[in-house]
C-alpha cells in the first residue's frame, strides 16, 4: 500500500501541535466535552492525556488562502446587525480565539504551515462579522473544552458532534452541517456492514480517534457489550496507518477525512453503510453568554446568507 501521503498528512499533523505546551487537563469528554469514552489507547497510539501541545496561529495568515482575502480581519466598515453587538469580551482582546485539532480533513488540517479548511473559513467569516481578528489554536483534540472553559479560547470549532454528555459541559451554536460516521476497512475485509461489527460473537479490533464520537459510539456498541476492542489514537490519520498495518481491522470515523484518507491510500475503501448520523455546532463557555449571542447571531446570518453552505461546497462535492 503506498502510505507516503498518508505519513505526510499525519507528519504535518503532528508538527501543527510540536510548538508549546497546552498545559490543560484533557476534557472530560471528547474535544468538546464528552466524557464516555474510556482513557485506555492501543500499543500504537499517542497518548493525549497529560500536557497536549498546541500552536497559536493568526487568521489574517492561516485563513488567508482558504478565505481568498489578505487578512481575516475585520474591515474598518465594520460589519452586518450582529457586528454591532456589543458587552461581550473575549479571551484575547480584539480578537476571536479559535480551539481546533487541525487533523481533520476537510474541516480542518494544515497546508503549508497554515490551518485551513471548512471550520478555519466560517470562523474568518463569524470574525469579521463582530469586528475582530481571528486567531487559530492548534491542541489535541480532547484539550479543546478544557481551553473554552478555562476563558483560553473562544469557540471551539474541529467538526464537533452535538452529544448530551458534551452539552453538561459547553454551549453549543445553532447546527452548521451534518456529519456521518463511516467504516473504513481495507478491500479484502471479510466486514462489510455495520452489522458485522455488533453481531453476536463479533470480536473485531476498531480504531478510533481518542473521544471523538467515533470512540464514543463504538465503546457503548461495542466494547462495552464484549462484541470487540477499542483502540484509540491521538489522530485519524494515526488509526488509519493502524489499519494499513493491521493493528486493527476496521476505523470508524467521520465520513469527510475518511475520503480523504482513503483517497491518498490504496486498498482501502469505506463501506457503503453509514455508523450514524450527526449534528456540528460551535462549542462555547456556558459563563460568556453575550458572546455566545453574539457569535451565534452571527452564524445564523452566515447560513441565511449562504456564506457557510458556499464554504462548504468549496471543500465538499455533492455526491
Amino acid at each position: 500500500m503506498k502510505m507516503k501521503k498518508l505519513t505526510a498528512l499525519l507528519l504535518a499533523s503532528l508538527m501543527a501541535v510540536s510548538m508549546t505546551a497546552c498545559g490543560g487537563t484533557p476534557a472530560s469528554g471528547d474535544g468538546a466535552g464528552s466524557n464516555d469514552a474510556s482513557d485506555s489507547s492501543s500499543e500504537s497510539s499517542t497518548d493525549a492525556s497529560g500536557s497536549s501541545e498546541e500552536s497559536s496561529t493568526d487568521a489574517s495568515d492561516s485563513t488567508e488562502e482558504a478565505s481568498g482575502s489578505d487578512s481575516a480581519e475585520s474591515s474598518d466598515g465594520g460589519s452586518e446587525a450582529s457586528g454591532q453587538a456589543e458587552g461581550f469580551t473575549t479571551a484575547v482582546e480584539g480578537k476571536l480565539t479559535m480551539a481546533t485539532n487541525a487533523a481533520f480533513p476537510p474541516y480542518e488540517y494544515v497546508e503549508g504551515g497554515q490551518i485551513a479548511g471548512i471550520d478555519a473559513e466560517i470562523a474568518a467569516a463569524i470574525a469579521d462579522k463582530l469586528g475582530l481578528e481571528l486567531q487559530i489554536d492548534d491542541m489535541e483534540f480532547d484539550s479543546i473544552t478544557e481551553a473554552i472553559k478555562g476563558g483560553k479560547a473562544d469557540i471551539g470549532l474541529a467538526g464537533m458532534t452535538v452529544t448530551p454528555d458534551r452539552q453538561e459541559e459547553v454551549d453549543f451554536t445553532v447546527s452548521y452541517a451534518t456529519g456521518v460516521q463511516v467504516i473504513i476497512v481495507t478491500e479484502d475485509s471479510d466486514i462489510t456492514s455495520a452489522d458485522d461489527l455488533l453481531a453476536e460473537g463479533a470480536s473485531h479490533t476498531i480504531g478510533v480517534q481518542r473521544n471523538t464520537t467515533g470512540d464514543i459510539y463504538t465503546t457503548g456498541d461495542i466494547e462495552d457489550a464484549g462484541l470487540g476492542t477499542i483502540d484509540r489514537y491521538s489522530k485519524g490519520a494515526e488509526a488509519v496507518q493502524a489499519l494499513t498495518t493491521g493493528k486493527v481491522d476496521c476505523v470508524v470515523i467521520d465520513n469527510e477525512p475518511a475520503k480523504a484518507f482513503v483517497a491518498e491510500v490504496d486498498g482501502l475503501k469505506i463501506l457503503d453503510t453509514e455508523y450514524i448520523t450527526e449534528d456540528y455546532a460551535a462549542a462555547m463557555s456556558k459563563e460568556n453568554s453575550a458572546l455566545y449571542e453574539a457569535v451565534n447571531t452571527a452564524l445564523q446570518e452566515l447560513i441565511a446568507d449562504g456564506t457557510v453552505q458556499g464554504i462548504i461546497d468549496k471543500y465538499i462535492t455533492a455526491e
